[in-house]
């Protein structure tokens, strides 16, 4: 017996005496036996909250099957399970962009219900302290704008490998070249052309036509004062705002690694953490992976700053957030899933085992222990709900305007003001064909 297990199985032990003497009965007696299929995707976050799911099924008899699938596979096969009468799974891992359309086609199953029955919910849960920005972007549905929090809104999902962006950088190279940590655009760009200058790639980024080259842009967007739609829907991202965060791509291309064009998340994280460039603003799930020995040549030569301040303070919110299927047929053994992982002791356990925690405790708990956690918990109440517009239309736009004119921003020399206006009809042609003017047009 492996001494996690003798660990787990004297907690059981513990916990049935207190129940026995207290008379009262074990929360999870019901539900032994029970197999709940979990769909979620096959990313290292997930990867390593298999242990802590061997431990709910230790502690509490559930059995846990997982369906982990290639991230771009899952929405597709999600969709298929929820849509039927009876579908496989119990829980389901959403990426942030996808919560209004399950919710929007009736697929999910409100999470309060759950909240008021006082034998399935842990006292303890408190889910106030999980971070605000992290609840509200990945979990909220139905408040201002349809995504956003609002007397309107309801909770859908609880976060569960969620992040925001901060700034990592070679604190070497920093050293040798005389340059601080920017805490400002200004100072950001002035980093990127002094390193240019001498001869060293600045800072690598998303760049691939589509998604990647979109998500790259949108890291700037929201610090430097800009959104993608204003409240009535019109775009608004080929304002000064938005142009702006254009030239701040174009010049990342322009002064950081060779390939910018191509990478995607994958490749432009290997280029910072295989010695290619000197900084790196993007997930702050770059800070993990640069302790990897398998992945990084720069442990102990990295530091740690907040997103740099343009206009405003204003980082990524994204990642993935979990939830029970409308069409579950173990609706409450899915949901004490879902408390324990997020618990306050599971999210800790998670960072033992080097996932992302998603509870302002949790970061204080570990922030002597991860040269990150202290910038962090300082990013956080900055980190933006609205960072992008999570609405069903978004992939289209995302990949199919957005990601088109800013491959041509950082692909040409031509000016940038034209790409974005015509970005911008095509933005707003969609909006119309899907309805969203109707009622302006009707009050007119």
């Amino acid at each position: 017996m492996t001494s996690r297990i003798k660990r787990f199985a004297y907690i059981v032990a513990a916990a049935a005496l207190t129940w026995s003497s207290a008379g009262l009965a074990n929360p999870y007696e019901k539900y032994a036996g029970t197999t709940i299929v979990v769909s979620w995707p096959a990313l290292s976050h997930f990867r390593k909250a298999e242990t802590l799911v061997e431990e709910f099924t230790e502690e509490t008899g559930i059995e846990v099957e997982i369906d982990a699938l290639q991230y771009l596979k899952l929405r597709d096969r999600q969709l298929l399970e929820m849509s039927k009468a009876e579908g496989e799974y119990d829980v389901v891992s959403w990426v942030v962009m996808w919560k209004g359309e399950y919710v929007s086609k009736g697929l999910l199953t409100p999470l309060s219900q759950f909240f008021t029955s006082g034998s399935l919910v842990d006292p303890g849960y408190d889910i106030d302290d999980v971070a605000d920005a992290y609840l509200q972007n990945g979990g909220v549905v139905g408040g201002k704008k349809g995504y956003l929090p609002g007397k309107s809104g309801a909770l859908y999902g609880i976060p569960f490998g969620a992040e925001t962006s901060i700034l990592a950088y070679r604190k070497d190279i920093f050293e040798e070249h005389g340059i601080t940590a920017p805490a400002t655009y200004d100072e950001l760009r002035a980093a990127m052309q002094k390193l240019h200058a001498a001869g060293v790639p600045a800072m690598t980024s998303r760049g691939k036509t589509g998604h990647q080259v979109t998500a790259g842009w949108l890291l700037h967007l929201a610090p430097l004062g800009g959104k993608v739609f204003d409240d009535q829907w019109n775009p608004v991202f080929n304002n000064a705002a938005g142009v702006k965060a254009a030239q701040v791509m174009r010049e990342i291309t322009q002064t950081g690694p060779t390939g910018v064009p191509s990478f995607g998340f994958g490749e432009a994280a290997a280029a910072f953490l295989g010695g290619d460039a000197a900084m790196y603003l993007d997930t702050l799930k770059i800070a993990s992976m640069s302790r990897d020995p398998k992945q990084s040549k720069v442990d102990g030569k990295v530091g740690f700053a907040l997103h740099p301040e343009g206009t405003r303070c204003g980082s990524e919110t994204g990642g993935f957030a979990v939830g029970i299927p409308a069409n579950s047929q173990n609706q409450e053994a899915a949901f004490l899933f879902i408390q324990y992982i997020t618990s306050k002791a599971g999210d800790r356990r998670m960072v033992e085992l080097g996932g992302d925690p998603v509870r302002m405790s949790t970061i204080e708990h570990f922030k002597r222990q991860f040269a990150e956690y202290p910038v962090i918990l300082e990013q956080l109440p900055c980190a933006d709900p609205d960072w992008r517009p999570l609405i069903p239309e978004w992939n289209e736009l995302n990949i199919d305007v957005l990601g088109q004119a800013l491959t041509q921003v950082i692909t040409t020399d031509e000016p940038i003001q034209p790409i974005m206006d015509a970005a911008a009809e095509k933005a707003r042609a969609i909006m119309e064909r899907e309805g969203y003017y109707v009622w302006a047009d009707y009050r007119k």
